[in-house]
């Protein structure tokens, strides 16, 4: 096991010890151990396991270490093991749901026996939630909406972790004899943020083979519907797979019309039928005996874009068709020329093993250059995150000292750019002096608590913090977690045109439960000349890679190459942040 394998287990075992009612102080013990885990890089875990002295570390004593080492070597713990058989999985079940705590369902589990999310339903829709002492309607009225979001949420998967589903998958059905083509379809191709299922398309003279090849995986854990053109099969983990088998000349069409939402398509066959025709997933035929077909008599293999072409449009990248204004664009031959992951020269927004990152500054800087980037900025959580070891005014000086330090070596990583990921306060007050934000490149100014204040007070904190003269960006505008977390209530509109007039910039963050500024904001965003960063708010190298989710949302949000900062090179970055 690694480092983050490990650390999730402690803090698993922290919670199963909170349901069981131990120790306070025992309950600490793991959740330390966990955060003095992250802060060790794996060559130093390694040589401390190896040579037994993990005890040496603050916040991991003998007791622990062992536990540590079972799990590093062997990657089990039976101690682990056994507390989990003890809280029943009901319990456990709850954690997903907004405001429950361990504590808060141990008390449901000792008051009401309650010990399935079922009976928890019927305890709130009874009344007899809010009776319990610390409870109330309010905490009622918030379990029974955060069990319907729970019901929704698990409906649908991020499109990050839909499209790794779907890689092999596609991979190997390109591998079969008779596949000529082989495509994605659907909200994923569109990059929707999240999907309800995956649909793939296949061009073959012969779906026979293929349908059989498909329905006899290991991965379809049942057959939903088996067909010689079309089979649905569910994954273990819920997510239904459709896959269609359609002719080489209706390969385009069928693409076109399984990849468009409801509404594009609807202003699609409106176009085609003013114009004589009918439009459907097999063809673009005339529709009143007058007109001929719009393509050569030759033409087999009939693309997207020639359809397009022949109903007057310019090709609509997948991203666009969701009837928000594409259509107008493409009569006119004014869509925009989207933003590429080629585009990016660097990122802003990522954490190291300073604070709750898993890499150190190096590391991270080395693995940028790897990206083909040419700069870094890192963004450490600021002293009041204590809960992701955010560095206080001290070790944030330090750490610029040591990103100078860095850059002046002669060592093939990125640029690095000193910053922070700076807590906005209460009252929208930032969480350093403007002595210590002086010395950084540039801030990112985000929420991290308080979340349930109301639209206007909440949009005054974050207003007031953007409008302090040394923020540069903000950071995850809504704080929303994708099937996850609502965002909290903020008028974007008013945090767009704050941001605007002071010149400040809006990220993308490209986390994959987060993508946050929402791409439904980015076109009015854009009109009014509003500038992004699309951030991965990495914390390890891997992370990086997140860059593709964002940009995802970018093009589905319109945006083009000059709307987005870290598209720039490394020089003009340099003097934006030394003039701004």
């Amino acid at each position: 096991m690694n480092k983050q394998d490990i650390a999730a287990i402690l803090e698993e075992i922290a919670v199963l010890m909170e349901f069981q009612g131990e120790n306070p102080f025992k309950i600490r013990a793991y959740q330390n151990a966990a955060r003095s885990l992250e802060d060790l890089n794996e060559e130093e875990i390694t040589e401390l396991v190896e040579s037994k002295k993990l005890s040496s570390v603050k916040g991991i004593g003998k007791g622990l270490e062992e536990k540590i080492i079972a799990l590093y070597t062997d990657g089990k713990l039976p101690f682990y093991e056994k507390l989990k058989k003890s809280v029943p999985k009901g319990l456990q079940e709850m954690l997903a749901i907004p405001g429950l705590g361990a504590k808060k369902i141990k008390t449901l589990y000792d008051e009401l026996k309650i010990k399935t999310i079922p009976q928890l339903k019927k305890a709130c829709e009874e009344g007899r939630i809010s009776e319990l002492e610390g409870f109330g309607n309010k905490t009622e009225e918030n379990i029974l909406r955060g069990l319907e979001n729970l019901k929704e949420y698990s409906k649908r998967t991020l499109w990050w972790e839909a499209r790794e589903i779907v890689e092999p998958i596609l991979e190997d059905l390109k591998k079969l004899k008779g596949a000529e083509k082989v495509e994605i379809a659907g909200s994923l191709r569109r990059k929707l943020e999240t999907v309800g299922d995956i649909d793939i398309l296949v061009a073959s003279s012969k779906p026979e083979p293929i349908m059989k090849w498909f329905t006899s995986q290991d991965w379809a854990a049942s057959i939903t519907a088996k067909g010689k053109t079309k089979s649905s099969v569910r994954l273990a983990e819920g997510m239904q797979i459709d896959l269609r088998v359609i002719p080489e000349e209706q390969f385009g069409f069928a693409r076109l019309y399984f990849t468009g939402s409801k509404e594009h398509n609807i202003r699609l066959r409106k176009i085609a039928n003013e114009k004589g025709y009918s439009l459907n997933e097999y063809e673009l035929s005339p529709s009143d005996g007058k007109n001929k077909s719009p393509f050569p008599k030759n033409k087999k293999n009939i693309s997207e874009a020639d359809i397009y072409k022949a109903l007057g449009l310019a090709y609509i990248p997948p991203e666009l068709r969701e009837d928000r204004g594409e259509i107008e664009a493409a009569l006119k031959d004014k869509l925009p020329e989207l933003v590429e992951f080629d585009d990016i020269k660097g990122v802003f927004h990522n954490h190291t093993t300073a604070s709750d990152g898993h890499n150190t500054l190096e590391e991270m800087a080395r693995a940028a250059k790897d990206m083909g980037w040419d700069y870094i900025g890192i963004a450490d959580h600021s002293q009041s995150s204590y809960q992701a070891n955010g560095l206080d005014e001290e070790r944030l000086i330090e750490q610029i000292e040591e990103i100078k330090k860095l850059n002046r070596s002669k060592k093939n990583i990125a640029h690095i750019f000193s910053g922070t990921e700076c807590d906005i306060l209460n009252e929208g007050e930032l969480d350093f002096s403007d002595d210590i934000l002086k010395e950084l490149d540039y801030v990112v100014v985000s929420i991290h608590r308080r979340f349930k204040m109301d639209e206007k007070a909440m949009t005054k904190r974050i207003i007031k913090a953007l409008e302090h003269p040394l923020a540069t960006m903000l950071g995850h505008m809504t704080g929303r977690l994708l099937l996850r977390r609502e965002p909290y209530a903020v008028n974007a509109e008013k945090i767009i045109d704050c941001a605007v007039a002071n010149g400040k910039i809006i990220e993308i963050n490209a986390n994959p439960y987060r993508l946050d500024m929402d791409w439904r904001l980015w076109n009015k965003a854009k009109e009014k000349g509003l500038l992004t960063s699309i951030n991965p708010d990495a914390h390890s190298t891997e992370h990086l890679a997140f860059v593709e989710a964002g940009i995802n949302v970018a093009r589905k949000g319109w945006l083009e190459k000059d709307d987005v900062f870290n598209t720039w090179p490394l020089a003009k970055v340099k003097k934006f942040l030394k003039d701004g």
